[in-house]
């Protein structure tokens, strides 16, 4: 098949307030890792739910495959993994049980269950002990993880993380950065990926996209963002992002 994996077409949703987003025309290739930046309230989130399905446009479209996204499609939710900060798992259940919970509800058989928990193992690095235990005994990271096999779990076409590491201290973050970054390229699978970190955003996806009120302000490299910005905005938001610069050393 040909044709992106995901388009917006003068895709547009707005909420009380005004805070939303669109009209948007965005269009992310087969095999693409896509980053969504900008501040708080831009419009990152809402364009996940957009493809996703949660919410429908107000007006445009959103196609997935080329097939139009319509709000409530379980077939479509099924081909699509989604990753949200901090997990969201179910506290009741064990890691196991979380990773697997729409393939039981599908009807999966415990030795496929089995199989696919071991094969998602090492690619997420979730050992059986942890895989035994419950959220409430699990680290940030490790739940990032089991929030990461359960999007896995299915073999979607298409993963959309929305800030998976943002609660994260930095040494768990910069070791998720590195095996998020291994799984994207192991599986070719088409990524579209929330974050305020700049640098994450570019260590994760080539292609950088920068909303603001709901508007792309920019997308492109994240050279293309710090030597050729398109105004004011995006140079004022590449400096925000400032490299830690250490003291120089006694004698230096």
């Amino acid at each position: 098949m040909t044709g992106p994996a995901i388009e917006l077409r003068g895709a547009a949703r707005r909420f009380a307030g005004g805070a939303g987003l669109g009209p948007v025309d965005l269009a992310v290739a087969r095999g693409e890792t896509v980053a969504l930046i900008g501040e708080s309230g831009s419009g990152k989130s809402t364009l996940l739910r957009l493809v996703l399905g949660l919410v429908p446009p107000d007006s445009g479209e959103v196609r997935f495959v080329g097939t139009p996204v319509r709000a409530g499609d379980d077939a479509l939710r099924r081909r699509i993994g989604y990753v949200v900060q901090g997990g969201a798992l179910f506290p009741h259940l064990t890691a196991a049980a979380n990773a697997a919970l729409v393939a039981r509800h599908l009807g999966w058989e415990s030795s496929r269950i089995a199989r696919r928990l071991h094969e998602l193992e090492a690619l997420v690095r979730l050992p059986d002990p942890v895989l035994a235990r419950y959220p409430r005994e699990l680290s940030g990271g490790q739940a990032q993880r089991v929030a990461l096999a359960r999007a896995l779990f299915l073999d979607p076409e298409v993963l959309l993380l929305d800030e998976p590491l943002g609660a994260l201290d930095p040494l768990t973050r910069a070791s998720l950065q590195e095996d998020l970054r291994g799984v994207f390229s192991d599986l070719g699978k088409t990524v579209v990926l929330v974050t305020h970190d700049l640098a994450e955003a570019a260590f994760l996806a080539r292609r950088l996209v920068l909303l603001r009120d709901g508007a792309v302000v920019q997308e492109g490299t994240l050279e293309d963002l710090a030597r050729r910005p398109a105004g004011p905005f995006v140079a004022r938001f590449v400096r925000a992002h400032r490299t830690l610069r250490l003291p120089a050393e006694d004698g230096a």
